[in-house]
């Protein structure tokens, strides 16, 4: 989801609008249409690999190797499978869209297969994992700012605030104008950095081990069955890109070479994944934190390199983020009540709800197995399966892409209900 769009010469966020260009009334039809982009189709093969790439490479790096730390070394066979059937429901993407060319968006992809009914699970379902994925980027701030200075803290009319929710409020105080703006061009040139962040994460991490004395000495255990839905929910984190692979087709100049963009944006990723996960998992074993970053030594420059790109991405994409949400949220407000004022109230109490939520949560990874689980899942595998076998009508007829389909669907519904109720059960013993 953290991605932008090459459009003619300009980077846009595929998931934002203009409400003064578009002009959005207050419905919730047009709310959802802040995910439409009328894209004309200048992008090249290069550029969409790019922003597909862009688009896939988030802070899912920083929690793999807990995944696999979870789950084991076979667990990573679940990595691969997820990637597999992740791609192949791009794919289905893909044909969606070629059945009628007023297709532009996912949530047209909801309506044209299901109506109203669709259009508003799909929105719900990606307002959602939004939501709870910047709520997690100010947890990620909160415990590496804690991990570089962790005598600091708060008190408050005799209360004494942690290191780690100070630092949340700071980031989220820090934040909060951003979320303001109408404006968010230079902030959409910054959050282009997906791909680059997680190559210079890895190479740190590379560096650390190899010059700094951290090492690669741990065995790990070859499966932990009590760890596995763990696992699978964050390698499911890892591919939630989805809702932004119908802005990115539509751009293409030669959409035929769509499913090769895919090919190698997934394939790239995964090498990425699977190695920062196996580079972790060797490094510190079973004891590995939800974020890599916080077992990083402080000391050393190759560690502080990979800390401080992990706090930077966040705080610039945070209100990318948002954006698709708190549009949508002024736009279900009365008309004569969507001015200015009323905007930055909106805006604020958005940026502290998540800042509230992100308190309350006590770590990273459990937060963010619990939107792989339920939100990604669904977004990226579940759905699109959907969609496609009712656009196309396949259900009525067997073979083997019914089989297919329909064993990918199976076991999404499987993931979403075990991997749900572990990550909360985790959440809720936890706090």
């Amino acid at each position: 989801m953290e991605t932008m769009l090459h459009d003619g010469s300009s980077l846009t966020v595929p998931l934002i609008l203009d409400e003064r260009q578009y002009g959005l009334s207050c419905k919730l039809e047009e709310a959802e249409s802040n995910c439409e982009h009328s894209s004309t189709r200048t992008a090249s093969f290069f550029n969409t690999c790019f922003h597909g790439l862009n688009a896939l490479s988030g802070v899912g790096i920083l929690s793999i190797p807990y995944a696999l730390a979870s789950g084991g070394w076979l667990s990573l066979i679940f990595l691969f499978v997820i990637a597999t059937a992740a791609f192949y429901s791009g794919l289905l993407i893909k044909k969606c869209m070629d059945v009628d060319s007023n297709i532009r968006t996912y949530p047209d992809i909801g309506e044209h297969a299901f109506g109203n009914t669709g259009r508003l699970l799909v929105s719900v379902f990606m307002y959602v994992e939004l939501y709870l994925v910047a709520t997690g980027f100010l947890i990620l701030e909160g415990d590496n700012l804690q991990n570089l200075f962790p005598d600091l803290g708060l008190e408050v009319a005799g209360i004494r605030i942690g290191g780690r929710q100070t630092f949340v409020i700071i980031v989220a105080l820090i934040i909060l104008p951003s979320v303001w703006l109408d404006n968010l061009s230079l902030l959409s040139y910054i959050s282009a950095s997906g791909v680059l962040a997680s190559v210079i994460i890895l190479c740190s991490i590379i560096w650390t081990a190899a010059f700094d004395g951290v090492g690669f000495h741990h065995k790990g255990t070859l499966i932990n069955w009590k760890g596995v839905p763990t696992a699978v929910s964050l390698y499911a984190f890892c591919y939630c890109a989805h809702p932004v692979f119908p802005t990115l087709y539509t751009s293409m100049k030669n959409k035929r070479q769509f499913s090769n963009v895919l090919l190698l944006c997934f394939t790239v990723c995964t090498i990425g994944y699977a190695s920062m996960a196996i580079l972790g998992y060797l490094m510190f074993g079973s004891e590995v934190q939800s974020q890599v970053t916080l077992d990083l030594p402080t000391d050393k420059l190759s560690s502080k390199v990979a800390i401080y790109t992990t706090l930077v991405n966040p705080i610039a994409k945070y209100a990318l983020m948002v954006t698709p949400i708190v549009n949508a949220m002024k736009n279900w407000c009365p008309c004569n009540y969507n001015k200015r004022p009323y905007s930055f109230l909106i805006s604020t109490t958005f940026v502290l709800s998540t800042a509230v939520v992100a308190l309350a949560v006590p770590l990273f990874g459990y937060l963010m197995s619990l939107v792989g689980a339920f939100l990604s899942i669904t977004a990226s595998i579940i759905l699109p399966s959907l969609c496609y076998l009712k656009i196309s009508g396949s259900y009525k007829r067997f073979g083997f892409e019914i089989v297919t389909v329909g064993i990918m669907v199976l076991l999404g519904f499987v993931v979403v209900v075990v991997g749900t109720y572990v990550s909360v059960v985790q959440i809720i013993n936890h706090m």
